[in-house]
């Protein structure tokens, strides 16, 4: 495992702990710049994850509850609810993800050559993308 960072747009992804080689826990560290509404709410068809803040305010929501989260709150995505984060805050927020079992860096490092390849991110290689991770876009409401 490389523990670089990987830039998805603003976002900064550094995994800690990778489980996707042998179906385990993965564990990362994500910075969500001040102002960020990524990523598009999506589900997970095989991962249950988890997100405990360090720092700054992360705003998360699964399914119908949405809560604004400082440091030391936590809230759980069960496999297969809708979520999305943003940071409506003017400060950066850093926080711990953990996936069960973990769909592993590489996942984050495809999403990254979409997103940074300049211009708006193609929506359909992006769903590509997330469909061989076992992720589904939500329908848009």
């Amino acid at each position: 495992m490389s523990r670089q960072v990987v830039k998805i747009g603003q976002l900064e992804i550094r995994y800690l702990v990778e489980g996707a080689q042998n179906g385990g826990l993965g564990v990362f560290e994500m910075k969500v710049p001040a102002g960020a509404h990524v990523p598009p709410p999506h589900s997970h068809s095989e991962n249950e994850e988890c997100v405990y803040v360090l720092d700054g305010v992360l705003r998360y929501t699964v399914d119908a509850e949405t809560r604004d989260l400082g440091p030391g709150d936590w809230m759980s995505t069960p496999r297969g609810s809708v979520h999305h984060f943003s940071n409506a805050a003017d400060e950066p927020a850093r926080v711990l993800v953990m996936l069960t079992p973990d769909i592993g860096e590489e996942y984050f490092r495809e999403v990254a050559a979409v997103v940074n390849a300049g211009g708006p991110p193609d929506r359909a290689k992006l769903a590509r993308v997330m469909s061989r991770y076992g992720l589904r876009p939500a329908a848009p409401q």
